[in-house]
């Protein structure tokens, strides 16, 4: 036999190749010679050999090439699974999981229609949905959707409406905590040398209250306090003191917001300041939240 790469027979021809190469050396034959005979190497020899060990021949048989062929979901059941998906987590479905991952979804494709997949094939079948992974936004369960719809639809166009009526400038605000070794967002570097942050090893905290018009105009005030109502007063008066027009203050329901000192400001005659609030446990309503 011409000394010809194995690999480059047809599968058939490549499965006889192996079976008469061990057969020989079962026979007696040296795995030199062998290799010498069949046209490949000593080492190729001696790993059909260890493979075969004293099993039949029959494990040397050639392997379906090319993309192996899989179970599929039919467009019903996968239009099913995607609505499923995009519509409860994993644990109302009384799945073992929190999150939706590949395989969570392997596990309720499987659960609901007997088909199990690999996490390539869910994978791009997540793709195909125009499904893809994304950083989950904490919702509190105590939330109440009616009030959210009711906020949404009825309540802050009768705000805009009024904002319109008395020229007011809309304002949404909020409070957050920073930290003196807090790093954001992302630096180029090399892939083997991970961008260094030069900063004091001594820790510190403060606070800040904002506010943040539909349009983006920014005001804020830093602190390094506990925020209180007298604070929260101290940054409306200056926020007045700035904003020469009237101001519609929309913040969430802390206790500092409806603190009796605070509503007391507010009624003091010519404040120019008027707060609103917002549904309880939905901060991602407010755009300032997202400054933060």
């Amino acid at each position: 036999m011409k000394n010809k790469d194995a690999r480059s027979l047809p599968s058939a021809a490549q499965e006889q190749l192996r079976r008469r190469a061990v057969q020989a050396v079962r026979d007696g034959m040296s795995q030199l010679e062998a290799a010498r005979i069949f046209g490949v190497t000593r080492q190729t020899i001696g790993v059909w050999v260890k493979k075969v060990g004293n099993k039949s021949l029959d494990v040397l048989a050639a392997k379906p090439q090319g993309r192996p062929i899989g179970k599929t979901l039919p467009l019903r059941q996968a239009k099913l699974i995607a609505q499923a998906i995009s519509n409860k987590p994993p644990d109302q479905l009384r799945l073992p999981f929190y999150l939706w991952t590949r395989e969570a979804v392997g596990r309720l494709i499987e659960k609901r229609y007997g088909v199990r997949l690999s996490v390539w094939t869910v994978g791009r079948y997540l793709r195909e949905w125009g499904i893809t992974p994304q950083k989950p936004i904490r919702r509190a369960f105590e939330a109440d959707p009616e009030a959210v719809q009711r906020w949404l639809e009825e309540e802050y166009p009768v705000i805009r409406a009024l904002a319109q009526r008395d020229k007011a400038v809309i304002y949404w605000g909020d409070e957050m905590g920073l930290r003196s070794d807090h790093a954001i967002g992302t630096s180029w570097g090399l892939k083997v040398q991970t961008p260094v942050i030069r900063r004091t090893g001594q820790r510190f905290g403060c606070s800040m209250i904002s506010a943040i018009t539909n349009r983006g105009k920014l005001y804020f005030m830093v602190l390094n306090k506990k925020f209180r109502g007298r604070i929260f007063i101290d940054f409306m008066r200056r926020l007045e003191r700035q904003v020469p027009r009237r101001i519609y203050l929309i913040v969430d329901r802390h206790p500092v917001h409806r603190a009796g000192a605070v509503k007391k400001w507010l009624g003091t005659k010519g404040r120019r300041v008027r707060l609103f609030y917002l549904p309880g446990y939905r901060p991602d309503l407010n755009p300032d939240e997202y400054l933060n």
